[in-house]
This record gives structure tokens, C-alpha cells and sequence, in this order.
């Protein structure tokens, strides 16, 4: 099994910075694509940034420029760097990770728990 971590979420004014982090851990073969998604209460889950395993990174229009992802292949952790927080980023970030657990097995999609973000005015 798998398991994805998330830290580093918490209360911050407007224009702050929180930097999340995500670790996998668990039957890891291999990793593939890491993301960041949110979802604010009564919204659809939607996709923050995502980053393959040789670095190519995808980020949302309402956070570029703003958020950076990142990874760190050998501790199988993913970073999401958030600066500039606006209130409408208020929402819970989930990690997820396209995980494969052996050398021929199929590539796997894992979600951590959440952590909340929550931006005041």
C-alpha cells in the first residue's frame, strides 16, 4: 500500500507565503506524475500544479506566477510553494500521486488527506 502525507497548511493574511509538502512512503516502485489539487466548500476539486518525474510542471492561470511546485525524487516528496496567498485560495490541498509498485505493474493514482489553507483578508 501507499501512503501520501501532507504538511505545512494553516491560517496566513493575505499576501503571505505557506509552503505545503507531500511524502510518499509505503510499496514504491516507482513515481510518476505529482499534483496539488484543492477544493473550497461548495466547489469542485480542481488542479492546482502538477510535475512529472523529470521536472515538467503545469500550473494552474489562477495561481501562476504565484505558486511554484517542485519535487524531490529521492525522498518522494512533492513541495507546493505559495506566495502571495489571496483569500479565494482558501481551500483544502490534496496530494495525489501516479505510483507504480513494481518493475511491471501498472501505474496506480493515490490521494493524501488533505490539509487546509486558510487565507484571511
Amino acid at each position: 500500500q501507499v501512503q501520501l502525507v501532507e504538511s505545512g497548511g494553516g491560517l496566513v493574511q493575505a499576501g503571505g507565503s505557506l509552503r505545503l509538502s507531500c511524502a510518499a512512503s509505503g510499496s514504491i516502485f516507482a513515481i510518476n506524475r505529482m499534483a496539488w489539487y484543492r477544493q473550497a466548500p461548495g466547489k469542485q476539486r480542481e488542479l492546482v500544479a502538477a510535475i512529472t518525474s523529470y521536472g515538467t510542471t503545469n500550473t494552474a492561470d489562477s495561481v501562476k506566477g504565484r505558486f511554484t511546485i517542485s519535487r524531490d525524487n529521492a525522498k518522494k516528496t512533492v513541495y507546493l510553494e505559495m506566495n502571495s496567498l489571496k483569500p479565494e485560495d482558501t481551500a483544502v490541498y490534496y496530494c495525489n500521486a501516479d505510483v507504480r509498485a513494481s518493475s511491471r505493474g501498472p501505474y496506480s493514482s493515490y490521494w493524501g488527506q488533505g490539509t487546509q489553507v486558510t487565507v484571511s483578508s
